[in-house]
């Protein structure tokens, strides 16, 4: 709780940039044909929409803390009394008038510290607001990088695609000089042909991937309008040794969405205390100024004026109520805050254990693939191109071999790409969120 004023400070003051930096970048036009994750992570800053709701949201618990604490305001009441419709109210001014007229003043003094509790349960919720702000950012930033990576995965695909078009069209070229020399079966040409066909249709298919891959990452940095002008340049992450922290508590801890659910924890507790506050009678006083007329003889018709002055304070009375249902309600909405914060612990524990084993398995495929079956997959399609070049193999071995190449070919990419997602995963649980990224 002693650091939750600095906290709040500097979540405030980085709403604020963001709001402030948000024009610019939608003025500034950037280079989507070849975009950097790091230049897609500041477009996601400041353009994404779930960002600018969750940061809508932030301004209002904003806006709420300043309500809390809010003092009571004074009543002022004016009043005339005493007039007679017969007689009228008589000629002159004001002060002369044949009326009696008061001005009053009441004040509610709140006991029972209300409204610091306000101040406080406000706060509390107010920071949560702020966590659930990085929550929503740490979201966003793993969605980013998994559309940015589907992005590289599929401009792979469309790279492999017309790498083995261009193949098949040079091979089909040469067949058809064979067959006209002689040298070849007509057979063996049309089946060149199919498979010729079908990668044109593998081309096509890649094409219209590439193009909803780059749809989804040009809506979460708000750029839908170039979506056809989006294109990844980052290199694929390199495989690298991973450093599993020994301490996953103090990671649950660090966490966006458990800081979150533990300072609603604290808001339930302050909004508990403030129900049971509601015990602690509020006093209003208040102060009075009558003006009157009073006759000056018991048998004339000229009158004169007088003042009189008046204190009151009320006090409630609790007949019948003491606040029972709001306690309940306090009560039922703490236990619930602590449900809450023990459900978050929960899933991140276990999101934590899931992305480290989707980890570790999709680097366990990515080093065999980069390892031996690449390699290898490579060497033996050359092999089969030089013995089929030199007529000592038939055209279906050669398709066999340029088939199964393909088939690696698209199954390291993709490998890859799972491989880049759930290490973006595996940090975004385990790298907390520092304040100049929330």
């Amino acid at each position: 709780m002693g650091t939750l004023p600095h906290r709040l400070a500097g979540k405030m003051l980085l709403g604020f940039a963001f709001a402030a930096q948000a024009p610019a970048a939608f003025g500034q036009p950037a280079d989507l044909g070849a975009l950097t994750l790091v230049q897609a992570e500041q477009l996601l800053r400041s353009r994404n929409r779930d960002l600018q709701a969750a940061r809508r949201t932030l301004e209002a618990a904003q806006a709420n803390t300043l309500s809390a604490s809010a003092r009571p305001n004074p009543t002022l009441s004016l009043g005339v009394g005493a007039i007679n419709p017969s007689a009228g109210v008589g000629s002159g001014p004001w002060r002369d008038k044949t009326v009696d007229s008061s001005i009053r003043i009441d004040q509610v003094i709140e006991r029972g510290d209300r409204r610091e509790l306000r101040i406080a349960s406000a706060r509390s919720l107010e920071a949560a607001s702020a966590e659930d702000f990085s929550e929503t950012f740490r979201q966003q930033r793993l969605a980013l990088r998994a559309a940015y990576y589907d992005l590289l995965l599929t401009q792979d695909k469309v790279d492999i695609a017309r790498e083995t078009t261009l193949l098949f069209e040079g091979s089909l070229r040469a067949a058809e000089l064979r067959l006209k020399a002689g040298d070849i079966a007509r057979a063996d040409v049309a089946r060149l042909r199919v498979d010729a066909l079908r990668a044109q249709n593998d081309a096509r298919a890649a094409e219209a991937d590439r193009r909803r891959a780059q749809l989804a990452l040009a809506y979460l940095i708000g750029a839908e309008a170039r979506a056809s002008d989006v294109r990844a340049t980052d290199p694929w992450p390199s495989p690298a040794v991973l450093e599993v922290a020994s301490v996953v508590d103090d990671l649950i801890e660090l966490r966006p969405d458990v800081r979150a659910a533990k300072s609603r924890v604290e808001g339930a507790q302050k909004a508990r205390e403030l129900a049971r506050s509601l015990r602690t009678r509020d006093l209003t006083v208040g102060a009075q100024f009558d003006h009157y007329p009073i006759g000056m003889g018991a048998n004339t018709n000229t009158f004169g004026t007088g003042n009189s002055y008046g204190v009151f304070m009320s006090i409630p009375l609790f007949a019948r109520y003491h606040y029972e249902g709001e306690i309940q309600r306090s009560e039922v909405d703490y236990n619930a805050a602590l449900e809450a914060l023990d459900k978050v612990r929960a899933q991140a524990r276990a999101e934590l254990s899931r992305t480290l084993s989707d980890l570790q398995a999709a680097a366990e495929r990515l080093r065999r693939y980069d390892e031996s079956l690449s390699v290898e997959a490579k060497r033996a399609a050359d092999a089969v191109e030089f013995a089929y070049k030199n007529g000592a193999i038939g055209v279906m071995d050669l398709l066999d071999a340029r088939r199964t190449l393909r088939t690696i070919q698209i199954d390291s990419v993709t490998a890859r790409n799972d491989y880049s997602k759930a290490l973006a995963a595996w940090e975004a649980g385990t790298r907390p969120v520092e304040g100049g990224e929330q």
